[in-house]
């Protein structure tokens, strides 16, 4: 009658981020994936969507671990964002009232 013929995706043994193993489907979606890439440890990122409340640091401003960089509000809460590194800041891509998406650089370090 009709073809029904069925073609088995292939599967592969893939290890994980956390160091496990797991077996994943091989379909056209999983090849054209973005592979996974750690994070820029000079770059500030927020985690979740918000507003920035106030910006402490500008351009060329020397930082210390654990120094104030962005009041930021999400989820009705302020928090302060700090650095975890010390360094020179190269570019602060925010200004205050930014509404920002959940993966924006805001601070990038030299």
């Amino acid at each position: 009658m009709g073809n029904n013929k069925t073609e088995e995706t292939p599967y592969q043994v893939i290890s994980t981020m956390h160091g496990d193993f797991k077996t994943e489907r091989v379909t056209e979606t999983y090849r054209r994936r973005k592979p996974w890439e750690p994070a820029n440890p000079k770059h500030v990122i927020n985690f979740i969507p918000g507003t920035v409340v106030s910006v402490k640091v500008k351009a060329g401003d020397k930082v210390a671990v654990g120094d104030d960089l962005i009041l930021f509000k999400a989820m009705k809460m302020d928090s302060m964002i700090t650095s975890d590194i010390a360094g020179v800041v190269k570019s602060v891509d925010i200004h205050e009232g930014d509404r920002l998406p959940k993966g924006t650089v805001m601070i990038e370090f030299e």
